[in-house]
């Protein structure tokens, strides 16, 4: 039915036309954007999965920046750990080679010994990153409960997020205290001395020094001082017997009074157990190392994973998205030219009232 007041054909054609627009509209978008899910609008459950993933992933961001500059603060460490290991092996050969020698020829040997203890201070002292030395360290702790232990420094390692959306950090701790080789802090508030700077006895026999390395061992294990330790290695050694006080790799003198060679014998005995110790801290090092390594590749992968995962959900599916464009503007022209010839229907009935 033909009519002037209603033109159907025309109501249908738009309707299509406006349909075909929304959707060119949309199309447009996923392909500008790249997007088929860029407002909450597109999709409110993939929109908030997708947004709470992206503020995890930068989350990583940052905890892969942390494990970066925990390598960089361990591999300092670890570099003058190895100079140290090195150093103190040369001041093992100097010792040895003092047994025998004569006063003046000790003095000359003394002098280069001197020389390396420097240079390993200067070795841990050097090995600073970022304001972090795990070689060289201040107690400054004087306040109770001041046990002298070292915190333990930890590197947020990562960010994980529970199935019901609670939050928590991973860290990768090292053992400050198995590692430091200096302890420069004030007399109160030293309790535990580093590696090279513990002062032990150094007695002039075999036995008399097992007595105390023994004794000394087992005060350390019940968890006593360094201090205290040393007053029970003492306690343990009977009668009286030729002993030097206050030795560490760090302060060997064998040209002091009362060092003979027994005495510097058990020196290259200590120097020795001093190398053991450090070989376990260089241990403790480099098992942080790898694990920060190992960490920082999973942390990758997971960002990459989480990459991958957001795109299934809100990427649009570009070559999809290019053939429906082509496609609605076809359908757009048709709207038009089906809209063009519904009205041209209309201008027909008025051109016959016209000729009438």
């Amino acid at each position: 039915m033909a009519s002037i007041m209603t033109n159907a054909a025309a109501l249908t054609a738009l309707q299509s036309l406006n349909a075909t627009n929304k959707s060119l509209e949309q199309t447009q978008a996923r392909i500008s954007t790249g997007y088929r899910v860029s407002e909450a609008s597109d999709n409110a459950a993939y929109w908030s999965i997708a947004t709470t993933m992206r503020s995890d992933n930068s989350a990583l961001s940052t905890v892969q920046d942390a494990l970066g500059l925990g390598a960089s603060k361990v591999d300092t460490a670890y570099t003058g750990m190895n100079n140290v290991l090195s150093t103190i092996g040369q001041i093992k050969t100097k010792l040895l080679s003092a047994v025998g020698q004569s006063g003046a020829n000790k003095a000359k040997t003394q002098t280069e010994i001197t020389a390396l203890q420097a240079q390993m201070k200067s070795f841990a002292d050097a090995a600073t990153f970022s304001g972090s030395n795990y070689l060289s360290v201040t107690s400054t702790q004087v306040a109770a409960p001041n046990d002298g232990v070292q915190q333990d420094a930890k590197i947020v390692s990562s960010f994980n997020r529970s199935s019901s959306g609670a939050i928590s950090l991973g860290t990768i701790d090292i053992n400050v205290e198995s590692t430091k080789l200096f302890d420069s802090g004030l007399a109160t508030a030293v309790k535990n001395q580093g590696i090279l700077d513990r002062q032990t006895s150094v007695y002039s026999t075999a036995a008399d020094q097992s007595a105390y390395d023994t004794a000394y061992a087992a005060a350390i294990a019940g968890g006593a001082t360094d201090i205290a330790a040393n007053n029970a290695g003492q306690a343990a050694v009977s009668g009286t017997p030729v002993k030097i006080d206050n030795v560490s790799a760090f302060n060997l003198d064998i040209t002091a009074a009362g060092v003979t060679d027994d005495i510097i014998t058990q020196m290259v005995t200590k120097i020795d157990n001093v190398m053991s110790q450090l070989t376990d801290a260089a241990t403790v090092l480099g098992a942080a190392k790898s694990s920060i390594d190992l960490q920082k590749t999973f942390t990758q992968s997971l960002m990459d994973s989480i990459d991958r995962g957001v795109g299934q959900l809100v990427d649009a599916d570009m070559n999809k998205e290019s053939t429906r464009l082509q496609a609605l503007q076809v359908q757009q022209q048709l709207g038009i030219q089906s809209l063009s010839i519904a009205n041209s229907s209309s201008q027909s009935i008025l051109q016959l009232f016209k000729n009438g």
